[in-house]
């Protein structure tokens, strides 16, 4: 099944488009990150997931309903982490959980969810005493109580430490492999690519580019790095430099850096083993999804 389809969606405001011509399609059961810089049209484009607000021109469905016409009952199925999310500071952990289950009719245990997110310490503070890393947290908590079937996340790392952005990763993981969808939008490019199957990159209300991490760096042609420690003071580059694809070899300090395509790595060291140079270690630095971004973004405006 299709989780989210949208075809040919422009949203404007004022005359001037946030979101123009999207189509997009979300297959079930992936995670699929939304990307691109803050004011790219991704925080407008969940509100119309959500029926927050209407597009201009196109359709919508979200788990197989019309967005508009059958907005509560996919309110009752999905899970939403709004941007700028904030509590009841009166309400518990507890509270703020409990009232999302009962709103939806939904089974689920607070101090289990709690844990997952780690608040189980804080499950009955009141909320008006959490960090902002805390709220967070707890954004995220309300968000898969119930187990919905879908995720909706919008911008989930904001505010969170090291261990907050780490833990955020491992619960999206865990819900993919509970069967649900998870869709969600950052800036924190680097982030997003340690755990999506599928990316959709937007920039300036377009869609620029959609796949895989790795298909988006080869779209975009980000290539290898390829950095050997060796003993040789001199190695032999000679032959390096004539294999396809390689753009630059340097050599400095030790350090051989290779220019390459992504599958050219272990062809060189090869030759360079088969040259007699001494290699003491090495390392692949294959480029980022925000190197494909800025490479596609770039080439755009061109």
């Amino acid at each position: 099944m299709t989780a989210i389809q949208m075809a040919e969606v422009t949203k404007r405001y004022g005359g001037e488009p946030a979101v123009v011509d999207l189509d997009l399609t979300v297959d079930d059961g992936i995670v699929y990150g939304f990307l691109g810089p803050n004011g790219a049209g991704k925080s407008t484009t969940i509100d119309m997931l959500m029926n927050y607000t209407r597009p201009s021109t196109g359709s919508i469905t979200v788990l197989g309903l019309d967005a508009q016409e059958d907005a509560s009952r996919i309110h009752a199925r999905t899970g939403i982490l709004p941007d700028r999310f904030g509590v009841y500071r009166t309400l518990t952990g507890r509270e703020h959980v409990k009232y999302v289950l009962d709103a939806n009719d939904a089974i689920g245990d607070p101090e289990a969810v709690l844990d997952r997110v780690g608040l189980g310490d804080a499950i009955d503070q009141r909320a008006g005493g959490y960090s902002k890393g805390m709220e967070q947290r707890l954004g995220l908590a309300m968000a898969i109580a119930g187990e919905p079937e879908l995720l909706v996340l919008d911008e989930p790392f904001s505010g969170l430490d090291p261990y907050g952005v780490r833990l955020v990763r491992e619960v999206v993981e865990e819900e993919r492999d509970r069967g649900a969808t998870v869709f969600f939008s950052s800036h924190v490019l680097d982030q997003v690519e340690r755990v999506c199957d599928q990316v959709g990159l937007l920039a300036d209300g377009h869609l620029i580019a959609e796949g895989t991490p790795t298909e988006l760096r080869d779209i975009a042609g980000v290539q290898t790095r390829l950095r050997i420690e060796t003993t040789d003071h001199d190695p032999a580059v000679d032959g390096i430099r004539d294999l396809d694809g390689v753009t630059d070899v340097t050599y400095q300090g030790g350090e051989l850096v290779v220019t390459c395509p992504r599958t050219a790595g272990n062809e060189i060291l090869r030759q360079l083993e088969d040259a007699g140079v001494g290699i003491q270690s090495f390392d692949i630095d294959h480029g980022t999804t925000e190197d494909a971004f800025v490479e596609l973004a770039d080439a755009r405006a061109d």
